[in-house]
């Protein structure tokens, strides 16, 4: 199988302008660290580069990911057998403004959003300073805060299916949950960001606030993936995993967090298969004690 790929990738190379590695272990592109080796690992130059990329998968029948800034995905120990796609270069990383909205490409970094957003003297994107990951990524996991989401946020998002055509979603035909959305059949492209005009010093404020609340109350001394479980309706999950006494219980080198339960930190050379062992004496124990079943907000690939 693996002489297949190999033949495979020679002859793409030939034909895809992008950056192209076969054997590329994903731990060096996840935050927390851990994950075997794709098979095929591409980092398409541009939209064009995409498409002839996604036709040569389905051509072969190989199965495809696309993964972001890798913060909220958890790679089995023997990584993926096909083609993970990353929209990193730059035709994928461009923010501009258009009548009071930013429109960020799937690979501009939140980080990017907050500050280009303070620049331009626009409010609305503050709530992000400090979550980890790209605007793609955020887009189908809604990613946010207790009180607010990035959907809170889009006009439209421009996809791209797996067969390479390409459409603009507006918000209304999007289906934002909490935690989730119904872009995960895209390829999202680029998201068009609705803020407002604001007091500059009022945003530099709001977005100190959100980022020293993140630090005083997220774990991020050591690599993770962010929340492991999404909060029952009610219920914070980190309280619930607290009061079973979890702080601080360790399978491998992976750790639930002492500083917030709902973390599992890799505090040396932890495994996936030590993870998934800890999430599942988590939902355990929470659903002895409280009868509550947890559900993974974290991405799992198989």
């Amino acid at each position: 199988m693996q002489e297949i790929f190999l033949r495979l990738a020679m002859n793409w190379q030939k034909s895809l302008k992008g950056k192209f590695r076969t054997r590329e272990f994903l731990k060096e592109h996840t935050t927390f660290k851990i994950g075997g080796p794709a098979k095929i690992f591409f980092e398409p130059r541009d939209i064009k580069d995409l498409r002839l990329s996604l036709s040569l998968v389905k051509k072969n029948r190989i199965p495809i990911l696309v993964i972001g800034a890798g913060s909220n995905i958890l790679v089995n120990d023997d990584g993926f057998k096909g083609m993970v796609l990353r929209l990193n270069t730059p035709s994928f990383k461009k923010i501009v403004l258009k009548h009071n909205c930013l429109e960020a490409g799937s690979g501009v970094l939140l980080s990017q959003v907050v500050l280009k957003a303070k620049g331009l003297g626009l409010s609305g994107a503050e709530f992000l300073s400090g979550i980890p990951g790209t605007v793609g990524g955020a887009l189908i996991m809604n990613a946010g805060i207790r009180e607010k989401n990035i959907a809170d946020l889009v006009e439209d998002v421009k996809v791209m299916d797996y067969n390479g055509n390409i459409k603009i979603l507006n918000k209304n035909n999007i289906k934002f949950k909490y935690r989730s959305s119904n872009l995960s059949q895209y390829i999202i492209l680029s998201a068009r960001l609705k803020l407002r005009k604001k007091d500059p010093r009022k945003i530099k404020e709001k977005i100190k606030k959100y980022f020293v609340y993140r630090k005083l109350t997220h774990d991020l001394s050591k690599p993770s993936a962010g929340c492991v479980f999404k909060n029952p309706t009610g219920y914070s999950a980190g309280r619930l995993i607290d009061l079973c006494g979890l702080k601080g219980k360790r399978i491998g080198d992976a750790s639930i967090s002492f500083k917030h339960a709902n973390f599992i930190v890799n505090i040396g050379n932890a495994r996936a298969k030590d993870v998934l062992k800890l999430m599942s004496l988590i939902r355990r124990e929470v659903k002895k004690k409280f009868n509550i079943s947890l559900k993974p907000e974290i991405k799992i690939w198989k």
